[in-house]
């Protein structure tokens, strides 16, 4: 991959970091880089600077979690041609739309993969009192976890459907150095062993100096200075990390593995009395003038976005034109999508689903992105990106007994005010971890990972109300980008 700018951010950091003014700094601008990273300071805010672009509209602002993403994973009622996101639901890669979508996503992440590079460089050069301890296992850690973090979504993606078969098949490039050069394609396998060096080094750095280990996520500011090591939520911390891991040896069926990271995960943040992420309670769900919709307090890592609104404003408005609005039906108040989707009425997931008057018509919307305008709003600004009940689902679907599955399963069920469900032998239990799966990340460009990870042929239908269709394998994978099968002479 070939990376014409680096952008890192020279901003003064307000709470979480909000992002005043950018600079472009070429790779080889070797006086300007020795500025940047000749305190703690620099190191941290360019690692925010990763964080802050993480939320660009291209990325998981919009269309890598509740846009394009989402719409391939065929949440939402667009049988109309004329429908803005018609190509992509319907896995028409080649049309314009798509192709300029999965163009703008592989450039800006492998851009702040190039940005994550240019600080792991700069941490192994740095003296120590440049970036002393703990700043140095935190920045190198979580600049670690991102960088794979970014590579895992890019293989997910673009990559193939893990098999035994398809590990070998040549993917994307792994981009671990600065520089101009074409990175080489790797294969699946290639990439899933980087990624999963990365993260064991992250955690190996963060095990020791995340202060979410013993201070919990501080989710509030510093009484006595900055808020460097506060709000751990925001940041790819120790927990995340360990989920990162789990997620990824599923992805290339490592049951045991990923069944090792969870259930040692669940067994340090679920202390009875001490959680670190706790589950929402019926209150903060419920809220009539504050909801917690995002269940905010289980998130383990989000971005913090300050613009969030703007996402719901261009995909799920009320106000908006039909063809432009991401819904669950044809622009009324009909609820057979969401009644298929949630089986028990006093589901607190089910809330996000109101029905809202705007002019003369009223219409079924999604809420879960709506900006409530109070400084008290749990979550007012957050994307999440990983969540406990993904970890305990991971276990559900990896315990080597039925029973423990069905443990894990009805803790997410209990923990939204639903009753209990007892499947009969592995494969209802899959089906029903995967019916939880689709309500617990519905807008965190999760689910079309989850389809492909399992291969599955069978997925609701954009085009009903209700109901499935077909699933053709081949539409699991986005063709590689123009801009960069033109670089690549063995490509072309």
């Amino acid at each position: 991959m070939k990376i014409a700018k680096l952008f890192l951010c020279l901003i003064s950091c307000y709470m979480l970091g909000a992002c005043s003014k950018w600079i472009d700094v070429k790779p080889t601008d070797r006086l300007s880089e020795e500025l940047l990273f000749s305190d703690r300071d620099g190191f941290l805010k360019a690692l925010n600077g990763v964080y802050i672009e993480m939320a660009n509209r291209s990325l998981y602002g919009q269309e890598m979690s509740a846009g394009t993403i989402d719409v391939l994973a065929q949440y939402y009622y667009i049988p109309d041609s004329r429908h803005r996101y018609r190509e992509h639901t319907v896995f028409d890669y080649l049309d314009d739309f798509p192709k300029s979508t999965f163009d703008n996503v592989w450039s800006k992440v492998y851009e702040l993969i190039a940005n994550c590079n240019v600080i792991l460089e700069h941490c192994d050069a740095a003296p120590s009192e440049f970036l002393p301890a703990p700043y140095y296992g935190i920045v190198k850690g979580e600049t670690l976890a991102l960088r794979a973090m970014l590579h895992l979504d890019m293989l997910r993606l673009f990559g193939p459907i893990w098999s035994e078969a398809n590990k070998s098949v040549i993917s994307i490039p792994y981009v671990a150095q600065t520089g101009f050069e074409v990175s080489p394609l790797l294969s699946a396998e290639e990439i899933m062993q980087h990624i999963i060096v990365d993260l064991t080094m992250a955690l190996s750095l963060l095990e020791s100096t995340d202060p979410i280990r013993t201070e919990g996520v501080r989710h509030t500011n510093n009484p006595t200075g900055s808020n460097e090591l506060y709000y751990r939520q925001y940041r790819l911390n120790y927990y995340a990390a360990k989920a990162l891991l789990a997620r990824t040896y599923l992805w290339q069926g490592d049951k045991a593995s990923a069944l090792e990271q969870a259930e040692a995960l669940l067994a340090e943040v679920q202390v009875p009395g001490a959680e670190i992420f706790p589950f929402v309670t019926f209150a903060a769900a419920t809220h009539a003038e504050r909801p917690d919709r995002m269940f905010s307090t289980e998130v383990m890592f989000a971005l913090y976005d300050v613009n969030r609104v703007n996402m719901f404003n261009a995909l799920f408005a009320a106000a908006l034109n039909p063809f432009l609005r991401l819904s669950f039906n044809g622009g009324n108040t009909n609820e057979s999508r969401v009644i298929e989707l949630y089986d028990d009425a006093n589901d607190y997931r089910r809330r996000i689903w109101q029905n809202v008057t705007s002019g003369t018509e009223t219409t079924l919307t999604n809420l879960k992105y709506q900006d409530i305008p109070d400084a008290n709003t749990p979550g007012r600004y957050m994307i999440p990106l990983i969540r406990i009940s993904e970890v305990l689902l991971i276990a559900a679907e990896c315990s080597p007994t039925l029973q423990e599955g069905i443990a894990y399963l009805n803790q997410v069920r209990t923990s939204r005010n639903c009753f209990d469900v007892v499947p009969t032998d592995d494969a209802t239990l899959k089906a029903a971890i995967t019916r939880e799966f689709r309500k617990e990340v519905i807008g965190e460009g999760q689910q079309f990972y989850y389809f492909k990870r399992n291969a599955m042929q069978v997925v609701p239908n954009n085009g009903a109300l209700v109901g499935t269709k077909t699933m053709v394998l081949n539409n699991y994978v986005v063709p590689l980008p123009d801009s960069e099968v033109s670089q690549r002479n063995d490509l072309n």
